[in-house]
């Protein structure tokens, strides 16, 4: 899976800095274990990955000299959303369809 640049200095930032980590950790397990669907639970966290990107950037580095010299323009989350989802809540095993009985 490829990451944006911005999606990969978030990454990079919660691999570094483990309270953080451990708060988003919680946060996708219990958005996985309150959304039936998937798509909808990597929207809303991709969401939530821009909001802390755009409120770390004000006083965190790497995202402040990041947005100095990149600007802040909205950017897709969801690359990192359905990454993060995989590694730290694991894929939910697809339905399989009925077999047909003859």
């Amino acid at each position: 899976m490829s990451l944006n640049r911005c999606e990969q200095r978030v990454f990079d930032y919660l691999q570094s800095h483990r309270d953080e980590r451990h708060f988003w950790q919680d946060k996708f397990q219990t958005v996985s274990k309150t959304m039936n669907n998937e798509h909808v639970a990597v929207d809303r966290l991709a969401a939530e990955l821009w909001r802390y990107y755009e409120e770390r950037s004000a006083v965190a580095s790497p995202f402040k000299e990041a947005v100095r010299s990149e600007g802040l323009k909205r950017t897709s989350m969801k690359n990192l959303a359905e990454l993060l989802l995989r590694l730290w809540v694991g894929s939910r095993p697809k339905s399989k369809p009925a077999a047909d009985v003859r």
